[in-house]
């Protein structure tokens, strides 16, 4: 076997360094993680799996201030329901008119369809504002893949 002369060596020590580089650079980062073609400026995805009102509400707030804050044209926001936290989205339930006025400006609001089989609620009995995913923890992590933030109410 031939020796590696110092030059050929410094050159593929070089090569592989800045291979390194490229692949951990934010942009690099972000290239391979953004999936969405949403080209909002910020995405975030939040999760409420407690069936507390006061979670909600300042799941809400957050969303609100949120938008407020960075602006609805360059925000994509969404709300993911799931275990205990979906009985805020029945069209019967006390936080019905918000969670309807989250999704009128803009904010996409699911329920988890895994959830709902296990407690065997329709979507008749949801309220009619609202969307599904199949899975919410299954759709927390493809979002999270797509380079959405994640934040947990």
């Amino acid at each position: 076997m031939n020796p590696i002369s110092p030059s050929r060596r410094s050159v593929v020590v070089q090569t592989i360094a800045m291979a390194a580089v490229g692949a951990a650079s934010p942009s690099a980062v972000a290239g391979a993680t953004n999936k969405s073609p949403d080209r909002s400026a910020y995405r975030v995805t939040f999760q409420v799996s407690d069936a507390d009102p006061s979670k909600w509400n300042l799941t809400l707030n957050n969303v609100r201030n949120a938008v407020h804050e960075l602006g609805v044209e360059n925000t994509k926001v969404e709300v993911v329901a799931f275990g205990p936290g979906i009985g805020m989205l029945m069209a019967a339930a006390d936080l019905a008119g918000r969670v309807a006025d989250a999704v009128k400006a803009g904010v996409a609001v699911f329920a988890c369809e895994n959830t709902m089989r296990g407690q065997q609620l329709t979507r008749e009995q949801m309220n009619p504002h609202i969307g599904y995913v199949p899975s919410g923890v299954a759709h927390l992590i493809r979002r999270q893949s797509e380079g959405f933030a994640y934040i947990r109410a």
